[in-house]
């Protein structure tokens, strides 16, 4: 999830190919820190954001517009007295640092051929977007840096431009043969980038770094990731907390030879971008595949530029749901620890029920042999005529035998009384936490806000939420998830709870298929037949996205139990998405769900 040295990279060389000649045609700046670069090349149209935010620096192509102030800012003014109409004459990267260099020619106002640069710095909180002259001079920058906010470069018009060395990394190129002997047109290079780095340098590095190997790789040269690094471990076969400085020979071959072969890539231009879903989550993406999420779901593009939209469109909204959800996710945990305790507690009290039955035959013989009892004995042997055992009973010595007898069989009927009544509130606890892990569950796989307004509106009708004054029922536009089954079945998988008992009982035929987890919160999954005979391969894709919606998702294997539709039934007064069924079939599944076809 790193803007890295590797990424800027991969956007630099889609730049250089969509972009190279062409000619800036308007200039938008949407935020403060934001640029929106119009440009025209090859018959087609380009928009190109460049993006400063501290939180969240960006470069990519995008097809969608953004509105504009009304007034342009000083900076957005600026590049349109100077760049107007300009055209881009070469799209580079500093060896692999987070900075991209836009090389412009344009007309002054004599009439003059003129060299400007727009450079694009990708540096997390100290991103910038700086307009030099062909004197590497700062005209103005997005963001003015002093020298009272940065003592190590000033950004300021006048100033002259250079990119901070306060790192002491080493450029990872120098590994690549192609970087180091022929150049690449995609990257500049510096004085100190002249020599190769070899083997023997790797392991002066290394030796140097007491920490973790995938740490001491980040931290030593440019560009690299805590995830790139991760994944060289990983292709290395070594394992990446193991101190770099204990590594023996081989195992420092293997990561000298990973690292020059992905440089190598690199600087060909060889990238594969991708994006990694933990479900529907996503996850990590990078400019080429992460073998270390095999487990994962991973999905492949053309262009880095739709990655970089896609994954951080589809992060927001997560981002923006579980932000939402915080409210009635505490509510529903709250009341889920607190029935969570009483149920342990009942289930402790139901414990010291069990000795109910052994009171009330100790009741029964000391009014059988209580008569030769000897006055102020403490305890009494007698023949357990139920099990023809030998017992003893204690025995209070102040007390006649009968009133012993009556004291055991008081507490006989105290424990039975508490036990009918707690037979009959833990199963309604238990139900209880049922329905409250089942809404968590729910929780778990919204993905629209209308999710939340179903879930909330069911958290109302439990009790848990009290409706504001006067306000009506409202309009529920959430529909379950509806999958299209390799051999062209439709399967239908509920939100929550509401809309599992609405697919189960409302949506669903009798002849349609039914799976759940076995005695796991999750979802309903009903299979539509129309009367056609199901292949085994669409119940097995059923059970999987019966297994994914569930709480087991991430265990390897998850049961599932599968029935028709007419066996299932809902109890009168259960809770929302309880049913119960009878006869039924099961199988052990994966949650891999990469195969199916989800329609909106």
């Amino acid at each position: 999830m790193a803007f890295d040295g590797i990424t800027i990279a991969n956007i630099t060389k889609e730049l250089s190919g969509q972009l190279l000649g062409g000619r800036i045609y308007k200039i938008a700046q949407p935020e403060s820190d934001e640029l929106l670069l119009t440009i025209k090349n090859n018959g087609s149209q380009y928009r190109l954001l460049l993006s400063a935010d501290a939180s969240l620096p960006m470069v990519y192509l995008t097809e969608n517009n953004k509105p504009s102030p009304m007034t342009a800012p000083g900076f957005c003014m600026l590049l349109r007295k100077h760049l107007q109409n300009a055209r881009i004459t070469a799209i580079s990267q500093p060896g692999l640092e987070r900075v991209i260099h836009l090389h412009l020619e344009h007309l002054n106002e004599l009439g003059d051929l003129c060299e400007k640069k727009l450079v694009v710095e990708i540096m997390g909180k100290h991103s910038n977007i700086i307009f030099c002259d062909d004197k590497e001079q700062i005209i103005d920058s997005i963001k003015h840096i002093s020298g009272m906010v940065s003592s190590v470069r000033e950004v300021l018009p006048g100033r002259p431009y250079f990119i901070p060395q306060t790192q002491n990394k080493w450029n990872p190129l120098r590994f690549s043969a192609r970087y180091t002997k022929e150049g690449s047109p995609l990257f500049i290079k510096s004085p100190e980038d002249s020599e190769e780095l070899t083997y023997v340098n790797l392991c002066a590095h290394m030796k140097e770094k007491p920490m973790p190997l995938y740490k001491a790789l980040y931290t030593t040269y440019t560009g690299l990731s805590p995830i790139i690094a991760q994944e060289l471990c990983y292709r290395t076969g070594i394992d990446g907390d193991m101190p770099a400085n204990v590594l023996d020979e081989p195992a420092l071959q293997a990561v000298h030879k990973t690292l020059a072969d992905l440089m190598e890539q690199t600087a060909c231009g060889n990238f594969s971008p991708v994006i990694i879903y933990d479900g529907r989550e996503p996850l990590e993406y990078a400019a080429f595949p992460l073998t270390l999420y095999s487990d994962k779901t991973s999905q492949n593009f053309s262009a880095i530029s739709d990655v970089l939209e896609r994954y951080y469109a589809e992060r927001s909204v997560v981002t923006r749901i579980r932000q939402k959800s915080v409210d009635l996710r505490k509510i529903v945990q709250t009341a889920l620890e607190r029935n969570v305790k009483k149920y342990d507690l009942q289930m402790r009290q139901m414990k010291d029920t069990e000795k109910r039955d052994k009171y009330k035959v100790y009741g029964e013989l000391i009014n059988t042999y209580g008569y030769n009892v000897e006055p102020e004995a403490k305890s009494m042997e007698a023949l357990n005529y139920y099990t023809n055992e030998t017992i003893t009973i204690p025995l209070d010595n102040t007390l006649t035998p009968q009133e012993n007898a009556q004291k055991y069989f008081d507490k006989y009927g105290k424990l039975k009384r508490t036990y009918e009544a707690l037979s009959e509130l833990t199963v309604q606890v238990k139900e209880e936490i049922e329905h409250l892990e089942s809404i968590l569950a729910a929780l778990d796989i919204a993905m629209q806000e209308e999710d939340l307004v179903q879930i909330r509106e069911e958290l109302i009708e439990s009790g848990y939420i009290r409706r504001k004054g006067g306000s009506k029922k409202v309009k529920i536009t959430s529909r379950p998830f509806h999958y299209v089954s390799s051999d062209g079945f439709h399967i239908y998988v509920g939100k929550n709870n509401f809309q599992n008992d609405e697919l189960t009982f409302k949506f669903a035929n009798g002849g349609d298929w039914w799976f759940h987890a076995k005695q796991i919160p999750g979802s309903h999954v009903v299979l539509k037949t129309e009367g056609a005979e199901v292949p085994d391969r669409t119940f097995e894709e059923a059970a999987r996205l019966a297994a994914y919606y569930s709480k087991g998702r991430e265990q390897d294997k998850v049961e599932i139990d599968y029935v028709q539709k007419k066996h299932v039934k809902k109890p009168a007064g259960a809770k929302p998405g309880f049913v119960v069924y009878y006869t039924n079939y099961s199988m052990a599944i994966d949650s891999d769900i990469s195969g199916l076809t989800e329609l909106s």
